[in-house]
């Protein structure tokens, strides 16, 4: 039996459903989903296998003009999602005019590897807007296949999945038959908590927040967690704990909820909050939390 594998990588402006999309191919919520730009920091692989393939995908942080070092680490995983891609996904969204950066747009319009480019929240326009959107990013990017898109609605995505695993190469899977992704436990735990914060607090807060997980301890029937919110500033400590700790205490009971759903088990989560000065500009620190690879 011939076996097919590889990766596929999915990159695009911030907010247009690549993180949406990677879960309904998973059929698992890898990727936290936010309104918010830059709810994806990393670059998160999401692994789906069958009998004769399987498919490696990359969720990727949505494309920016880095403004300080977490955005340059940011952009760092995307350019090295062209790298090692067996097939690339560009995914825009429908009235969206161009990718933030002219270098990443060039290298999809110049691939040498297939091209997917995936027109998203289809369900959001009308006939006539999406056959006009598609004429627009046929001549735009002349060597893809376009595809019309709700990945939200899961309208097409089965059909997309189909073609990719057309074009995949024969090959030997890359990781074990009944992996899911190649991230620790620790590291979804974190997701869930910054997600709760991406979804409850404005302005800068969420984006000067960065969660460690200092314990996880797993029983029979709990799992005991003990989870680090750490902040640029303490007037933003303040923020994040509330009047009499209320605001804290929403995140971790929201938090503990779905950490229930993913582990499928009890939960006992605590939080505490911490000042780590300008952690988005130090190199150290961007290690530590898994950026700047």
């Amino acid at each position: 039996m011939i076996h097919k594998a590889g990766f596929v990588n999915i990159i695009g402006n911030p907010n247009v459903g690549k993180s949406t999309l990677m879960n309904a191919f998973v059929g698992e919520k890898l990727s936290i989903i936010t309104s918010k730009a830059q709810t994806t920091r990393h670059r998160i692989l999401g692994i789906v296998n069958g009998n004769d393939f399987q498919v490696v995908f990359s969720d990727t942080p949505g494309i920016i003009k880095p403004a300080y070092e977490l955005q340059e680490s940011m952009m760092g995983f995307v350019k090295s999602a062209f790298e090692d891609a067996d097939v690339l996904i560009y995914m825009v969204e429908i009235g969206e005019q161009n990718l933030k950066d002219e270098a990443f747009f060039n290298k999809i319009t110049n691939s040498k590897i297939p091209v997917l480019l995936l027109l998203n929240k289809i369900d959001k326009s009308h006939q006539e807007h999406l056959e006009e959107q598609i004429q627009v990013w046929s001549q735009k990017v002349p060597n893809a296949e376009l595809f019309p898109i709700s990945a939200l609605e899961n309208f097409n995505v089965t059909e997309v999945f189909n073609r990719i695993i057309e074009l995949l190469p024969e090959s030997p899977p890359f990781y074990p038959k009944d992996q899911l992704t190649d991230k620790p436990e620790r590291f979804f735990i974190n997701e869930k908590i910054r997600e709760k914060i991406l979804l409850h607090y404005k302005k800068e807060i969420p984006y000067a927040v960065e969660i460690e997980t200092e314990e996880f301890l797993e029983e029979e029937k709990i799992i005991k967690i003990r989870s680090v919110i750490m902040v640029e500033r303490e007037t933003q400590k303040g923020i994040i704990i509330g009047h009499k700790g209320s605001a804290l205490k929403r995140v971790g009971v929201e938090s503990r909820k779905d950490l229930e759903v993913f582990f499928d088990k009890k939960i006992h989560l605590e939080l505490y909050v911490k000042v780590n000065k300008n952690w988005r500009s130090n190199q150290n620190q961007l290690k530590r939390f898994g950026y700047n690879q």
